[in-house]
Formats: structure tokens, sequence, C-alpha cells
């Protein structure tokens, strides 16, 4: 069935979990049904999916039924709609037979993974058949990675028209944020640990700066992640290790590298938190460098590995809704040109960055797929979502996601 003539223009896969939920409300609150935008709601439980739906406010939705591990029912569904909207991850567990039946049911797809072992098999195993079949299949749709991945997009823009010349040097710096912990990104940052912690390959792979470019051997320039408390003369403030720069850095190289290297061989991205100046900020950020460090070299089963599953919440929970509304987030990008001129630009958003802005930004990845598609860059694959969507997604992110990208003086 050609794309055009589907039912429905976009699915959310995984709508009874708490983040497919929260994508459910919003695509319900702004396109509401039967209007511009065709869409359903797919999981494996059906009575569940119409609880929840009846929950939200919109019992008459359509719903699909499924299992991520039987293919033929993932093919069914992905030959109904043009976009498949996903939230069920790990995806290194739940999203390789979905990826698979997308390609080859002709259907774009979006999710949230910031899972870059299993990505790097997706692009392994599926990117040629995704150009072939004319398939965006797009990672990292939430708050990993599209405001680092957009951010440095949207930079790029601004200093090629303000100095007729891309910035060599791009630092990302979280600035501010509040919100929760995401269960599902630490379940998935928990997954992919225990692979590497009896893989070696898969060890060196997820330290490897180029994971995701089409070619992981690629040689650059692009220093480690930071792994220690330094100053930092970009924004003049102490900075520390980010827990998302693992994955947002190499989505920001893999973007450069599949447009073709248009800042240059010598291009470079880091990525770090801001803890802030004078003695306090050191502090703070030795403390949080010295909790993450704990957090992130915990071997599995182990008394420290249970506290942290402990403290964490599970795939599925999050924060109240009031906790969600008050959530924001602020990245500043600091770029320089080869000459020495600087820029700045931020990309701030709203609401709790792991749960309500996420839901938000994979909710309109999957309606640029959907609707915008002549407005879209003609490439396609396991892409980014600057190169699957480019200026139509930064177009869309202010107006409806309220994540809006400031070129600061």
């Amino acid at each position: 069935m050609q794309q055009q003539d589907r039912p429905y223009d976009l699915v959310v896969w995984g709508a009874t979990g708490f983040t497919g939920r929260l994508v459910v409300e919003y695509l319900y609150q702004q396109y509401g049904l039967g209007g511009e935008l065709s869409w359903a709601a797919a999981g494996r439980d059906e009575a569940r999916l119409r609880a929840i739906l009846a929950e939200v406010g919109c019992p008459t939705l359509p719903v699909m039924v499924a299992d991520s591990f039987d293919l033929d029912s993932l093919m069914a569904l992905a030959a109904q709609t043009r976009v498949v909207c996903t939230t069920v991850g790990p995806y290194t567990r739940y999203g390789s037979l979905l990826v698979q039946a997308c390609v080859a049911a002709g259907a774009h797809y979006c999710d949230l993974s910031g899972e870059v072992g299993w990505m790097r098999r997706m692009i392994d195993e599926h990117h040629a058949a995704a150009q072939a079949a004319g398939v965006k299949i797009v990672h990292s749709c939430g708050f990993d990675s599209i405001p680092s991945d957009l951010g440095v997009y949207f930079l790029q823009r601004e200093a090629l028209a303000r100095f007729g010349q891309y910035a060599q040097r791009v630092s990302g710096r979280v600035k501010a944020a509040k919100g929760g912990f995401s269960g599902g990104t630490y379940a998935s940052m928990t997954a992919q640990l225990a692979i590497a912690a009896t893989d070696r390959s898969f060890a060196r792979l997820l330290a490897n700066p180029y994971a995701l470019n089409p070619d992981p051997a690629h040689q650059g320039s692009d220093p480690r992640d930071l792994r220690s408390v330094v100053l930092d003369p970009a924004s003049g403030a102490w900075i520390a290790p980010f827990v998302m720069a693992g994955i947002n850095t190499r989505v920001v190289r893999r973007s450069h590298a599949l447009a073709g290297f248009p800042y240059g061989p010598q291009f470079t991205y880091d990525e770090a938190l801001i803890t802030g100046r004078g003695w306090r900020g050191k502090l703070v950020g030795n403390l949080m460098t010295l909790g993450l460090g704990l957090a992130m070299t915990a071997k599995p089963g182990s008394f420290m590995r249970r506290i942290v599953d402990w403290l964490m919440p599970k795939p599925g929970e999050g924060p109240s809704r009031q906790a969600i509304e008050n959530g924001f987030f602020t990245l500043v990008f600091y770029g320089f040109t080869a000459d020495g001129r600087r820029i700045e630009t931020a990309v701030k958003g709203r609401r709790d960055p792991g749960y309500g802005a996420t839901a938000r930004m994979l909710a309109e990845c999957a309606v640029c797929l959907a609707k915008d598609q002549a407005g879209l860059p003609p490439v396609f694959g396991v892409l980014t979502p600057s190169i699957a969507l480019g200026d139509a997604l930064l177009q869309s992110l202010p107006e409806r996601a309220q994540v809006r990208f400031e070129l600061r003086p």
C-alpha cells in the first residue's frame, strides 16, 4: 500500500507507557480527532489501551494491537500508517523488529533511543535498505538529542549568515534544567552498560567518538567526553560531565558526516554541564561527577548497582503532573570560526526535559514526517533529526512544542 493511501498519518506505539501516554495527550490536545491529522494508538494490550485513552479523554481514538516480538503483527501495524512513533524501550530489547517492519512496509519511524550500540546495529542492518525504500528511520527525537542536534544546526545556520562561514568548533553547555531523570533513559543506559561489562568490543564502540558515523573508523579531532571538572574558557564557569553527552555528541557528528562534512574536516563538538562559578561551582561539579561515576561504574548485580537502581525511577514511572509542567531546560552553544570569531545561541524548553518536553518533541517529529514530506530534505536511511527534518522541525518546535532557538547578542 502506498503511503498516501494508508488510513493513518501516524501511530503511537507504546501508548500505555508513561511517556507514550504523554505523547497521546499532546497529540489529542494539539490536533484533536477527525481533523488534519489521522492517527491511532497501539500497544500489546487492547483493554489497557482503551482504559488509558478513556482517562486521557479520547476514548474513540482508533487502536491497534501488536507485539514487539512478533514481526507479522508489527508488519501489519506499519503497513497501515505513514509513520510509527515509538516510546517502547529499552530499544535494544524491544525495538529491533519494529525498525525491520517499518523498512519492509515503507513506513517512516521515530523514537527516543539513546542507545548507541543498538543504533549502530540499526545503521549497519537497515540504512541501505531504508535508503532504497525511501524511508526515514530517525533515532533520538527527545531531550536526547534534539536540543543538541538542532542546536548545532541552528548555530551553524546563523554563523553562515553572520560570518559567511561555519563555526569550526562548537561547545554545547547545559546551563539550567529542572526535571526528573527518566526511568526509560536509565533502563536504556544500564542495558548498554551490562553488555559492555562482558563484551569488550561493545565497550570500545561506546567509547568511540565516531560510533554513529557512517564509517565508525573515521579519524577526527573530537576530544573524548569530559570526565572531570574543569574551568571552561567558553562559558567562564566550571563544567562537569553531562550524562547524555555520550549520545548527543555522536548524533551531532553523524549529522555532520551525513551532510558531507560541510563544517570542515577539523570541526569538533563537545558537551558538558555548567555547575557554576567560583569555589561553589567547582564543589558542585565534583560532587555531581562523583555521583555520576559511581552510577556508571557500578557492576551489574553489585550492591552499589542495587542502590542506584532503587534510587532511580523504573520504566513506566514518572514525575507528577505539576513537576512535569514546572520543569524547563536551557542549553547554550558557543561557536568559534577558524579565524577566531564567536557566536552564541541557546535552546530553551518548557516542561520537564525528560518527559513533558521529550513527549512534545517526539510527537512533532512524527507529525513532520507524516505531514511535511514535501518540505523535508530528500534524504532517506537511518538518520538524525536535523538531517531527516531540518528546517521543518526547526520551525514547528517553537510554535507547538515550546522549544525555542535563540541567537544571543
